[in-house]
């Protein structure tokens, strides 16, 4: 059986996922995800103040220069 994101099971065909999914929607099932998700939760808030401290001492015209570089890069594909 097909696991979700987070692990959970889902059905293995398309009908059947397609049911489960509206199932849930309209609150007839209710959507369990597991309690731990493996991840260490002090390096996950050092990541998002790392990004936080990185953009705020980067200039604008390098911010810009990474956003080109980005949309750039995208296109090529």
């Amino acid at each position: 059986m097909p696991t979700g994101p987070k692990g959970e099971k889902r059905p293995a065909d398309v009908i059947g996922n397609a049911v489960k999914v509206m199932r849930i929607l309209t609150g007839e099932e209710t959507e369990e995800f597991p309690a731990d998700d493996g991840k260490n939760k002090a390096a996950q808030e050092l990541g998002r103040k790392g990004g936080t401290a990185r953009a705020a001492k980067m200039t604008s015209e390098r911010r810009a220069e990474i956003a080109k570089n980005a949309a750039e890069s995208r296109w090529k594909k």
